[in-house]
Parts: C-alpha cells; sequence; structure tokens
C-alpha cells in the first residue's frame, strides 16, 4: 500500500523531530515548520534522503563546517538558504 502524501509529510515531520542529538532536532523541526508542506516529490525525496545520514555530518553540511556529498547538496543549501542563521 503506497502512503498519502499527508501521511508521508507527518512520517517525515516525526523523523524530523525525533533525531540522534538535539541540535538536528532544533533545525530540522524549524525547516519542516516553514517548507514540508509546500516541497514538491522530489524535494521530499531528497530530504527523506538527507534524513537517512547521521546527524553529526547533517550537523557539520547545514552549519557549513564541511561540504556535502553531491547528491545531496541542493537540500542542504535548501536547509541553509531556509535558515541563514545556521552559518
Amino acid at each position: 500500500m503506497t502512503e498519502t502524501h499527508e501521511v508521508r509529510l507527518k512520517r517525515l515531520t516525526m523523523r524530523s523531530m525525533r533525531r540522534g542529538i538535539k541540535e538536528m532536532d532544533v533545525i530540522l523541526m524549524r525547516f519542516t515548520a516553514l517548507r514540508l508542506a509546500t516541497m514538491t516529490p522530489a524535494d521530499l525525496d531528497a530530504y527523506e534522503a538527507l534524513l537517512d545520514e547521521n546527524d553529526q555530518d547533517i550537523y557539520q553540511w547545514v552549519s557549513g563546517q564541511k561540504l556535502p556529498p553531491a547528491p545531496l547538496a541542493a537540500m542542504v543549501a535548501t536547509v541553509r538558504e531556509t535558515l541563514p542563521d545556521l552559518g
């Protein structure tokens, strides 16, 4: 059975708020509150791929400490543009 768009948004919201480190909970919940509902299915796929990564790595990418891998670079840039106070 395929999940509905609404169920997918809820699932991604939960994945965003139940991370391994508190900083990522805060960052990703702010991002989802601002952007998740307006993202395209392709954007949601990219965001879900980002959520599959390690929290320490995501934190370094969105804070500008390290460059993200090429497949995740556009989504990391979207997070940084949405939350400019990160870097």
